[in-house]
């Protein structure tokens, strides 16, 4: 939280542990689509991408679907500026849904 006494911190480099404090505790169905996608919206693309490393590393499927049929790589190709984190996803083994395509 920022404010007068705590400055609002941009591009903050974050940490392996602090990475892994977004990996799931359970891996598995919702939760690992959840876990994803709540990287995607707090993390800058290079820490993104360490974090889809260890989250395969520890068991976490990235095609893991939400509620919609549509996987994580669906929802961020529609964004502009996440090359980076579509790539990410892709070289972890990420597929797009052709269900939620059409």
């Amino acid at each position: 939280m920022s404010g007068p006494d705590k400055p609002k911190v941009l591009d903050e480099e974050w940490s392996d542990e602090r990475v892994k404090s977004h990996l799931p505790e359970q891996t598995g169905g919702g939760a690992d689509y959840t876990a994803l996608l709540t990287a995607y919206r707090a993390m800058r693309a290079s820490d993104f991408e360490r974090f889809v490393g260890f989250f395969v590393e520890a068991g976490g499927e990235v095609n893991a679907t939400s509620e919609n049929g549509e996987t994580l790589l669906d929802l961020v190709s529609q964004h502009r500026k996440s090359a980076d984190y579509a790539s990410a996803l892709e070289q972890a083994g990420a597929k797009k849904n052709a269900v939620a395509g059409s």
